[in-house]
């Protein structure tokens, strides 16, 4: 895993997730404990991203069920336009990138 990583187009069942601390330019990256679930793996990844305390979370997309938990935890969401987690981060960060407007209502193991 490393920042020149690409970005999973499936936010719940995306193998891990990065945390990057824009002040500190610290990045740590943890498995995601919904990629492997039966059912609810976009809530239980956004419960992960909470716990991490994170302010914002960069995404391809993320279902109705994740965009409840984040707006419930003051979490903003944005869509990434480019391939690898460093370059989206660097987009972020020069104010590039779109708040995510559009959620879905879930693949249920359809991906």
């Amino acid at each position: 895993m490393r920042m020149e990583s690409e970005v999973c187009v499936s936010f719940g069942r995306a193998p891990y997730f990065l945390v990057y601390d824009t002040q500190s330019d610290v990045s740590n990256f943890f498995e995601n404990p919904g990629a492997a679930s039966q059912g609810g793996a976009g809530i239980k990844a956004a419960q992960a991203i909470v716990d991490a305390m994170a302010e914002t979370l960069l995404t391809v997309r993320c279902g109705e069920n994740s965009a409840e938990v984040f707006q419930g935890a003051g979490i903003k969401v944005y869509k990434t336009t480019k391939v690898s987690a460093k370059e989206n981060i660097e987009a972020f960060q020069k104010g590039e990138l779109a708040p995510l407007t559009h959620f879905h209502g879930g693949f249920h193991g359809k991906i």
